[in-house]
């Protein structure tokens, strides 16, 4: 990521939209420090960035913040890589600061809630862990 957008202050950012990174799917969530819970808005296509860039029209976000997969001991994996480098990738495009957020489980956790959309609320889930981190 380039330094002012890595050194970007998340407590000062207000606005977020918040990704479940995956190959084939990615879910999407949106939320406000003000109310500090997240909503999910849906899943798009793995690799859409015009999809991205549309929600990012929408939503107008101050920052974004990516779920990174770990393997349960905390050990990075081969997503790991993958999922960052969707933030480099989100960072370059669109001139955002992008956080990233230990996502172990979200997916789980969104199933035994009853999601019916597990990866957008997978990432409502990623973007109120986020909150909790950065008060």
């Amino acid at each position: 990521m380039r330094p002012d957008v890595a050194s970007a202050d998340p407590a000062r950012l207000q606005s977020f939209l918040a990704f479940d990174f995956g190959l084939r799917r990615i879910g999407v969530a949106s939320g406000t420090r003000l109310l500090g819970s997240a909503e999910p808005r849906g899943t798009i296509q793995g690799g859409d960035f015009d999809a991205i860039a549309a929600l990012i029209k929408t939503w107008q976000p101050d920052a974004l913040v990516i779920g990174v997969p770990r393997h349960p001991d905390g050990a990075p994996h081969e997503m790991t890589a993958k999922a960052r480098n969707f933030g480099r990738r989100l960072s370059g495009r669109y001139h955002l600061p992008v956080f990233e957020v230990d996502e172990r489980y979200t997916s789980v956790e969104a199933e035994a809630e009853g999601a019916h959309d597990v990866d957008a609320a997978a990432a409502a889930l990623i973007l109120e862990q986020f909150f909790r981190e950065h008060p």
